[in-house]
């Protein structure tokens, strides 16, 4: 829980900040993006009876891949195992790219636990039902590539371009007006909870602002120019 407090703030910092416009995460060394939950700690504070922990007062105990909405781009560099809560953070991330050795899994049923960081439910939303039921219900294991062949993972690379292929990635976002890209994501997560016919129907916060901006003239402007749009992102 520390932990998961340390990372909420650090995104909050990211989601707030204007002059920071996509976020690339990814795991220290090149064994594990995350391994998740960590066991050993939760079974010796439930032990002990330690009380649950709860962050400093005045502080919001909510989480990155839970209790955070954030419509700028955020890429998982997964460099090794992403299991339990590991893989919930990367499901919660818009764009994976991963090292050719990397691992993704859901085991929390092997020990009595349930995938309640957001794996149950965003896994079914972004692979077929049967697939994800049948990694839900076994907490198997995938390869890299079995995690790229259903559409978890955007791209496979070797372990040393990993960083590179992600910042490559931010490269080909920054292309674009960055209201125009938040508008993107705001509207495709938010229809997503919609029918279809009211999602075509509804005008998102981030649209309307994306159309009073000065980055809407600039785009139609430098492309009538025949030059590179120079984005203010407001």
């Amino acid at each position: 829980p520390p932990c998961m407090h340390e990372m909420w703030k650090i995104f909050c910092d990211f989601r707030d900040d204007p002059e920071m416009w996509v976020a690339i995460l990814t795991g220290a060394g090149d064994k594990a993006f995350s391994a998740g939950n960590d066991l050993k700690y939760q079974a010796e504070t439930v032990a002990a009876g330690t009380p649950r922990w709860t962050p400093p007062v005045g502080e919001s105990s909510g989480s990155f891949h839970l209790d955070f909405e954030c419509h700028k781009p955020m890429i998982a560099a997964v460099n090794g195992y992403a299991l339990g809560g590991g893989f919930e953070i990367a499901l919660a991330c818009d764009i994976i790219i991963a090292a050719e050795h990397s691992t993704f899994g859901l085991p929390e049923p092997t020990v009595g636990l349930i995938a309640g960081g957001g794996g149950v439910h965003r896994l079914p939303r972004q692979v077929p039902r049967k697939i994800a039921m049948g990694m839900l219900l076994t907490g198997r294991h995938i390869t890299a590539e079995e995690a790229y062949r259903i559409g978890i993972v955007n791209e496979i690379v070797p372990l040393a371009d990993l960083v590179l292929t992600a910042e490559k990635w931010a490269a080909e976002i920054f292309r674009c007006a960055p209201l125009s890209v938040r508008a993107s994501k705001e509207a495709a997560m938010k229809g997503l909870e919609m029918p279809l016919s009211e999602a075509l129907h509804t005008t998102f916060p981030i649209s309307e602002q994306m159309r009073a901006s000065e980055d809407s003239v600039e785009g139609p402007l430098a492309f009538s120019e025949k030059r590179p749009p120079n984005w203010k992102g407001r």
